[in-house]
């Protein structure tokens, strides 16, 4: 595991169990108790965790918005960014497609670009491909309902997505740093995140310039996982060193 990797799973079990051992994060990552303590202390230094005596304790992060609310915080920022994505796909490709405000305006512009089929853990994006008049084919994914949210998680979710290959993952996301990658603000969110990136050959994240340079409490994954990123302004140098590194396309909606 390379360290960028491993501070971020770091991150997340702070965040999950809510303090961290420098004797137990030693033997699970198999490394130094040396090398945890720098991991602890960088992670420190970054206003992501709080050292304490023999360990850390997880540090209070930017929270999420309620879903209603964000259907409306950078509206036209996200609707660009949707009818840009939605010009990067094609007739008869299979897309999985995560729940979020930004991929529901997505699903809506992809309704009326391409004829596809689309998997989803979101009823609100299944909706949206459906009222857009298109005929595309929907999979909607089955599992706990968060009525809030308009989505499906849970180990349901989990395993019906590995009954599905797709041509492409089209997620959302909560955060991305440069160092860390790209992150979420919920746990259960994350894991179907990952599970639709397992299933697909290509990766497409959307995100607005409110998720740059921040930080989620759920690793989804690493920037040498996506192809491309589509988002409504130029990023920071230091995610555009990332970008750049790991050979990521980047689309500004104009």
């Amino acid at each position: 595991m390379e360290p960028d990797q491993r501070r971020a799973a770091m991150l997340e079990l702070a965040h999950t169990a809510g303090e961290l051992k420098v004797e137990e994060l030693a033997q699970r990552f198999e490394v130094s108790r040396e090398t945890v303590r720098r991991d602890l202390a960088q992670l420190d230094s970054a206003g992501l965790l709080r050292r304490v005596h023999g360990g850390a304790q997880k540090s209070k992060l930017s929270v999420e918005a309620p879903f209603v609310q964000r259907l409306t915080e950078n509206a036209y920022p996200k609707e660009r960014i949707a009818r840009r994505a939605a010009a990067l796909f094609e007739d008869n490709e299979t897309v999985m497609i995560d729940a979020g405000t930004t991929t529901e305006f997505f699903a809506a512009a992809l309704a009326g670009a391409v004829r596809c089929t689309v998997v989803t853990n979101s009823i609100g994006v299944a909706l949206k491909v459906q009222e857009g008049g298109s005929r595309s084919k929907v999979y909607l994914l089955g599992g706990e309902c968060h009525a809030d949210t308009k989505e499906v998680v849970g180990s349901i979710t989990l395993e019906q997505v590995t009954r599905f290959r797709a041509d492409h993952a089209v997620l959302t996301i909560g955060a991305i740093d440069s160092s860390l990658g790209l992150m979420d603000f919920d746990v259960e969110e994350a894991m179907v995140a990952r599970a639709m990136i397992a299933q697909a050959q290509k990766l497409t994240i959307l995100a607005d310039h409110s998720k740059f340079d921040c930080v989620g409490m759920a690793q989804v994954c690493q920037f040498e996982a996506v192809d491309r990123i589509v988002t409504d302004r130029m990023p920071s140098e230091s995610i555009m060193e990332a970008i750049r590194y790991h050979g990521v396309e980047l689309f500004i909606a104009e």
